[in-house]
């Protein structure tokens, strides 16, 4: 299949013709000139993906010194566009300056045109990766844009403060850190905001659900591919380690991942690069790792399910993320701020919370934590007539709603339970259990096989 276009300069008419009859086959659009004199208005005519650029222009001229101009020139005008050299006259030392100076490859005429497709075709991968990588920064900083608008709402709790405050200490710093806490405590709120207190904090913020992340899909999903490393591996596709260069990875629930994904994981962090499946290429890596569980990895570790050099590698600090039920002070003033925002939402700014309503939702022990707090507020929002949210607008349950039986329970036996109730209250539709719990549909499969439900 043809993709993309290409760029051919070269004062060799004879040369020209051969490329286009050859590079035809394989690229969308080919573009020839036979003079870099018009090349900075071809290329913002044309935009290519992909330049094959001669290295001398000049009759007797054979330096290669013309080459490195116009590839200088074309760097200026567009930095990520990969440009291929193409010379009479192999030189080493000619070839390792033109790579320093941006080439992306170096090819001796007369050529080999399978070697040649394969360089030029190598080099439009590269382009689509790099693509894909502005892409997401692009997603990112209106992400990042739209989170910043609200900001997190800490509380008036001693546990809250104090979480604040390790917060802002280590966010400056490049430490691996690892969240955890229950289900809904906001483990990936506190991952961006540390993200945002960063010193990456103009880079991406790559989060990865590993509870969704299947054994066969890792490799691909994390370090990448290269074309034809498998059957739908149509093009390159660079990974989440890749996307994430330079910016912070967010691996949540890290806990689900079983012990060869945790050796394939700890060989990455540790030797600092990583190898797309199908290349032998290792590629560095540059990224602050937060990782977040709802297990007790010690635990997990002491059972032989987790691996105590991973744990170790990712755990350089630990944040705990305290539940809701132990800090019923910070309730008023979270139901405050999701009143503020889903009533802005939904057109309906007068609404208040009647005080009855405050102390209905203080005396409840949020098994869901800030994210069922959240998902009671939305929907009474939504339901509501008057002025006022009195008690009786909150549908809060009735079945294991007692601190009592949640302190006696593991947080294991919590979570199944919270899942029975779901399952059992939607009529077994995953995608309505999924969407009240506030995980991935794939997350829900795992914790339903997980628990045998």
């Amino acid at each position: 299949m043809k993709k993309g276009s290409i760029l051919v300069v070269d004062d060799n008419k004879n040369v020209l013709t051969a490329l286009r009859i050859l590079l035809q086959g394989y690229f969308e659009r080919v573009t020839l000139l036979d003079s870099p004199k018009r090349l900075h208005a071809t290329l913002a005519e044309v935009s290519p993906d992909v330049v094959l650029l001669d290295m001398n222009f000049s009759a007797g001229l054979n330096t290669g010194n013309e080459g490195l101009f116009w590839l200088s020139e074309i760097k200026k005008q567009d930095a990520e566009l990969p440009v291929v050299l193409f010379t009479a006259y192999a030189d080493i030392e000619l070839a390792v300056e033109a790579l320093k100076r941006g080439a992306c490859d170096f090819v001796v005429k007369p050529w080999d045109n399978a070697k040649l497709v394969a360089t030029l075709q190598a080099a439009y991968s590269l382009r689509q990766s790099r693509k894909e990588v502005e892409i997401l920064k692009e997603k990112q900083d209106a992400l990042n844009h739209e989170l910043n608008k609200h900001t997190i709402c800490w509380g008036t709790s001693q546990a809250m403060a104090d979480l604040h405050a390790l917060v802002e200490k280590v966010a400056g710093t490049d430490a691996n850190i690892l969240l955890t806490g229950e289900n809904g405590t906001g483990k990936e709120l506190i991952a961006r905001e540390i993200h945002r207190l960063s010193l990456r904090n103009r880079e991406v913020l790559i989060t990865v659900d590993m509870g969704a992340v299947t054994e066969t899909l890792f490799e691909s999903e994390l370090f990448g591919y290269t074309k034809g490393a498998f059957t739908d591996a149509k093009t390159d596709r660079a990974g989440k380690f890749e996307a994430a260069n330079g910016g912070t990875l967010f691996l949540d629930e890290i806990g689900n991942l079983s012990y060869p994904m945790q050796a394939k994981l700890l060989t990455a962090l540790q030797s600092r690069q990583v190898m797309r499946i199908g290349s032998h290429k290792p590629i560095p890596i540059d990224i602050r790792l937060i990782a977040a569980t709802n297990r007790d990895l010690q635990e997990a570790v002491d059972r032989k399910e987790f691996r105590e050099d991973l744990l170790y590698r990712i755990n350089t600090i630990q944040v705990e993320i305290p539940p809701l039920r132990q800090r019923p002070e910070d309730i008023p003033s979270l139901a405050e701020f999701f009143l503020q925002k889903y009533s802005s939402k939904y057109h309906k700014e007068s609404l208040r919370l009647a005080p009855d309503a405050v102390r209905t939702l203080q005396a409840y022990p949020w098994p869901g934590n800030i994210r069922e707090l959240q998902h009671a507020i939305e929907k009474a929002v939504i339901l509501s007539e008057g002025d006022r949210l009195q008690a009786g607008d909150f549908y809060l349950r009735k079945s294991g709603a007692s601190p009592t039986l949640a302190d006696k329970m593991t947080l294991e036996q919590a979570e199944k339970l919270l899942i029975q109730h779901a399952l059992r209250r939607n009529k077994d539709n995953l995608s309505a259990v999924a969407a009240e719990l506030g995980i991935t549909r794939p997350t829900l499969y795992n914790k339903i096989r997980k628990y045998q439900l």
